[in-house]
C-alpha cells in the first residue's frame, strides 16, 4: 500500500496552497473474471490498477482532481489542479462548502474469507460455468441464449484528512451471473437474470450452488412460458417476494433518502426526491414498514466498516415504522442539513469523488411466515420475482412487473401468471402493508448514480410483504 507520509505530505502541501480541507484516498485494485456463452468462454480479464484522488475546499469552492502517477511531478500536477479548480469556483460561490468534523479516527478493517479467489486456477473457474449448461433442459423449451459469470475485485484503500481521519481497508468481493432466455415457437420467449455477490472468496461460488441456482432458473421461466396465463386486471390484495420488495425499497426509499438529491445536487444526473429537508418525521407508510440501509453486514455484497471520507458505518433507518426517520448523508450534506455524517460517502475507484450512496437496504422482517401471508389473502396475487421495474425521478410514482408469479385463491397458491402489473405511487404501497414476513434474503446489484456515472455493489431485499387492496393490470 501506499506510503503513509506520502499520503499526509499531500494533505500538507495542500493546506499550505490555501485549502481548509484536504482529503486523500490511495486505491489500489486487482480485478478478475470470465464469461461463458452457450458453452463456449466469451471473455477471459484481468486487469489491476492504481492511483489517487483529492478533493480540497478552498474559499467554500470544492476541488477535486486524480492520477494514476504517484511520482513528484504528476501527484504536484493534480494538486495544483485541484486547487486551481477551487480557486476558480469560488469566485462566484453563494452557498459556500462545510465539510463536517467528527471526532477523528485511525482504523484499519478488512473483510473476511477462507479461500483467495486470485489463487484458484482459470481452468477450474472455467470449468465451473461450462458445467452449468448440463443442467439447461426442459421439454418443449429451448434455450438460445445462456451466459454465466464469474468475478472477483480486491481493493485496498488509504484515507487521509485535514482531521486527522486515517482509515486502511482491504476488501475482496465474488460475482456472479446467471442469464437465460427461454422460447416456444407457440407461446414466444421469456427472459431472466440472477445476479450475485458477496465480500468473500472463492468459497462464495460453491455456497451460491450455480448448478441449482440454474436448474431452479430453468423452471420458472419454462413453468411460466408454457402454463401460464395473464393476470385479472383488477383491486387485489399482492403478496411481493424479498426480490420484489427489495427493489421496492432501494428505488423509493434508498434513493430519495440520498441526501444530496434531496438538496437537489443530482437534479441532472440521477434525478431528484419526493422527500425535503424538512420531511423527517413525515408519515409515508403504516406501522409495518421498517426500512434499514446497512453496509456493516457481514459478507454482505455492498460491505464496508468506513466509508470513503473516512466516517465509521453504521445502520441508518430511512423509514421506521412507516415514517421517515434518517437520510443518508456524507460530511457535506450532514454539515448542510445540521445532521451528523451516517458513513454513506462512496466512490467507485480512486478518480470518482465520493457521493452519498446506499448499501445494502432492506425491507426489515416483521413476525409472519410467508405462509402467514398467504392465508390471509382471498383473492390476490403473489409476485415472487420481477422482470422489469421503473419509477419517476422523484422516486413517487412506480411499476413493477412480475416475472415468477402465481395467482392466490381463498389462502392457497394456485398457477402461474404472466408478467402481472403493479403500477402504484410509493405512498400507496407503504400505506397498504398491513403484514410482513420474518424472512430475510438478498440479491446482489449494481447501483448507479453520478456523471461521470458511478456503480457501486449493494445487496438489495428484505422480507416478504403483504399488500391490501391495490390495483393489479397486465402488459
Amino acid at each position: 500500500m501506499v506510503n503513509e507520509d506520502l499520503a499526509l505530505n499531500l494533505v500538507r502541501r495542500a493546506e499550505a496552497l490555501g485549502a481548509s480541507y484536504a482529503e486523500a484516498r490511495f486505491e489500489e485494485s486487482e480485478e478478475e473474471g470470465v464469461i461463458v456463452k452457450n458453452r463456449e468462454v466469451d471473455a477471459v480479464g484481468y486487469s489491476r490498477s492504481s492511483g489517487v484522488g483529492i478533493r480540497v475546499v478552498y474559499r467554500g469552492a470544492l476541488g477535486f482532481s486524480s492520477t494514476n502517477d504517484l511520482s513528484e511531478s504528476s501527484l504536484t500536477k493534480m494538486l495544483d489542479t485541484a486547487i486551481s479548480m477551487a480557486k476558480a469556483a469560488s469566485v462566484k460561490i453563494k452557498n459556500p462548502t462545510r465539510i463536517a468534523q467528527i471526532t477523528s479516527t485511525s482504523a484499519k478493517w478488512a473483510s473476511e474469507y477462507k479461500q483467495n479467489p486470485f489463487s484458484v486456477p482459470m481452468e477450474e473457474k472455467i470449468n465451473e460455468l461450462l458445467s452449468l449448461d448440463d443442467y439447461v433442459s426442459y421439454p418443449d423449451v429451448t434455450f438460445p441464449a445462456r451466459m454465466f459469470s464469474v468475478g472477483f475485485n480486491e481493493k485496498r484503500k488509504l484515507i487521509v484528512n485535514s482531521y486527522g481521519d486515517k482509515v486502511e481497508s482491504d476488501v475482496i468481493r465474488a460475482e456472479g451471473f446467471i442469464f437465460l432466455t427461454a422460447y416456444n415457437p407457440q407461446k414466444g420467449s421469456i427472459q431472466k437474470y440472477d445476479q450475485l455477490g458477496e465480500a468473500s472468496g472463492w468459497e462464495a461460488v460453491a455456497s451460491w450452488d450455480l448448478s441449482a441456482r440454474t436448474k431452479e432458473l430453468v423452471n420458472v421461466l419454462s413453468d411460466n412460458l408454457m402454463r401460464g396465463t395473464l393476470p385479472e386486471v383488477g383491486e387485489k390484495d399482492v403478496v411481493l417476494g424479498s426480490e420484489v420488495s427489495g427493489i421496492v425499497v432501494h428505488e423509493s426509499a434508498g434513493h430519495p433518502a440520498e441526501a444530496d438529491r434531496i438538496l437537489g445536487r443530482e437534479a441532472a444526473q440521477a434525478g431528484e426526491s419526493y422527500l425535503k429537508p424538512t420531511s423527517l418525521g413525515l408519515k409515508i407508510g403504516s406501522d409495518k414498514v421498517n426500512v434499514i440501509d446497512d453496509p456493516t453486514l457481514p459478507h454482505s455484497y455492498g460491505y464496508y466498516l468506513y466509508d470513503d471520507e473516512g466516517v465509521k458505518a453504521r445502520p441508518r433507518y430511512l423509514i421506521k415504522e412507516g415514517v421517515i426517520n434518517e437520510f443518508l448523508h456524507n460530511r457535506e450534506t450532514a454539515s448542510l442539513l445540521g445532521a451528523e455524517p451516517n458513513g454513506a460517502a462512496r466512490a467507485s475507484a480512486f478518480d470518482r469523488e465520493p457521493m452519498v450512496r446506499m448499501a445494502n437496504t432492506y425491507f426489515a422482517p416483521g413476525d409472519h411466515s410467508l405462509e402467514e401471508l398467504i392465508e390471509g389473502v382471498r383473492d390476490g396475487i403473489y409476485i415472487k420475482s420481477f422482470m422489469e421495474w421503473n419509477i419517476d425521478d422523484v422516486r413517487w410514482n412506480e411499476r413493477y412487473v412480475g416475472l415468477e408469479a402465481y395467482s392466490i385463491k381463498n389462502g392457497k397458491i394456485e398457477g402461474p401468471v404472466k408478467a402481472p402489473v403493479l403500477e402504484i405511487t410509493t405512498g400507496r404501497l407503504y400505506s397498504s402493508v398491513d403484514a410482513v414476513s420474518r424472512n430475510l434474503a438478498f440479491n446482489a446489484a449494481t447501483c448507479g448514480k453520478g456523471e461521470p456515472s458511478q456503480g457501486v455493489p449493494v445487496w438489495t431485499g428484505g422480507a416478504e410483504i403483504r399488500l391490501r387492496k391495490v390495483r393489479v393490470s397486465k402488459r
